[in-house]
């Protein structure tokens, strides 16, 4: 039996069978979607990070439903802000833009910024503080410097499945567009104070934390349920919300959950990712509802894209898992783009999704990062200039929550 007090792990013959327990996914009947944003908070003066987040969150004075939607994450210098459930884009839009003009408006008073990009390009880790709750506990407990070091910043996007059956064939299916999304969002070059060399040095850091990275190929809820439970209950995880695959079932909103992304550098473009997304799931949905073939595709092939894609983000070359013919970063997107216009006007977010066409012709985030840094030679100004042209409402607007 596990020995949760000091993760010495033991298990005896069968000892886990007795203790499995149901995972039950609350299916939706629609493509609903729902977007998680993570953002530093970072000093209006010195650009570090700040760990501000326990006064931010007291002088909101959110009402109960707020708090669902601007929260603490792991690390005291996070913002997550969140959508309620949404059926389009536009809904999405409207619900960041209400809450993030709300936190605006209170870190303009308490001389602070909002970060939009997946790393901090000067801040360490090492000086971050954790936010106090017991589950961050148990999990810096379990995980230690691993856990310390992530002071990352995500996107994080929902889209409501029927069935559980139907979230593990997506999660699967969709894995070879994983990069292609990776590359068009990618926005950390930067790692205490030196160039990686990479456009998404984030997605490297998550790869350090035992269940992340691409997931393990599974062929139906069942077997999801069941590794679930032997990861519990052998002591390897503490619960199911310790799995932080790129993709992943998430069986409390009854979605897939896709977390492969960087945090795009404002909300435009955050919004453009989150349509490309919507549509993605919602194309391999009616795909395995008309019963088109799954093709096999080695796990290798669709690491070694990712790989290309943190490297290189939108100039990366990636390598088609089913033709094996190479396309750059950029084509994929727009292959992608055309072939989800159809559902993108059922889905009504056909301007979203054209967005990201906008997002491959120009310089990614990790290379605007780039960009100011060399033009100026100074980090501070990545940040000062890249939190200004991120605001959602102009400096002195007001607003209620």
């Amino acid at each position: 039996m596990v020995k949760a007090e000091n993760r010495q792990w033991t298990i005896t013959k069968n000892s886990w069978v007795s203790k499995m327990s149901t995972v039950n996914f609350r299916g939706n009947d629609s493509p609903t979607i729902g977007v998680e944003v993570e953002l530093g908070i970072v000093d209006e003066q010195t650009m570090e990070l700040s760990s501000s987040i326990g006064e931010l969150l007291s002088r909101l004075d959110l009402n109960e439903e707020n708090q669902k939607c601007i929260k603490p994450e792991l690390m005291q210098c996070v913002l997550e802000v969140n959508t309620e459930v949404c059926t389009t884009v536009a809904e999405a839009d409207e619900s960041l833009r209400r809450h993030l003009a709300t936190v605006e408006s209170m870190t303009d008073q308490m001389g602070l910024r909002l970060w939009w990009g997946a790393t901090h390009p000067f801040s360490r880790w090492q000086d971050q503080k954790v936010t106090l709750d017991e589950r961050y506990d148990r999990l810096v407990d379990l995980l230690q410097d691993m856990a310390r070091r992530l002071v990352t910043f995500g996107l994080h996007v929902h889209v409501g499945v029927d069935s559980g059956d139907k979230a593990v064939m997506i999660c699967d299916r969709i894995m070879r567009h994983l990069p292609t999304i990776l590359a068009l969002s990618s926005s950390s070059p930067f790692w205490e104070q030196r160039d990686t060399g990479l456009a998404s040095y984030r997605s490297k850091i998550m790869e350090g934390l035992p269940t992340a990275g691409l997931p393990p190929l599974m062929r139906n809820w069942s077997e999801y349920v069941w590794l679930v439970n032997h990861m519990v209950d052998t002591g390897f995880i503490n619960t199911i919300r310790e799995i932080w695959w790129d993709v992943r079932p998430h069986h409390n909103f009854g979605t897939v959950e896709v977390r492969v992304c960087d945090m795009p550098g404002n909300l435009q473009d955050t919004l453009a990712i989150t349509a490309l997304i919507q549509c993605l799931v919602k194309a391999l949905s009616d795909d395995i509802d008309q019963g088109a073939y799954q093709h096999d595709c080695h796990p290798m092939l669709v690491l070694g894209n990712k790989w290309r894609a943190s490297r290189f983000g939108l100039e990366a070359i990636l390598v088609d898992t089913y033709t094996y013919e190479s396309f750059s970063a950029k084509q994929r997107v727009e292959q992608l783009v055309r072939r989800l216009r159809p559902v993108a006007e059922d889905l009504d977010c056909k301007n979203y999704l054209e967005s990201c066409l906008d997002i491959a012709a120009r310089p990614n985030w990790s290379e605007r990062q780039r960009s100011i840094f060399r033009s100026t030679g100074e980090p501070k100004e990545v940040v000062r200039q890249l939190t200004e042209l991120s605001r959602v409402q102009s400096r002195g607007a007001t607003t209620t929550s």
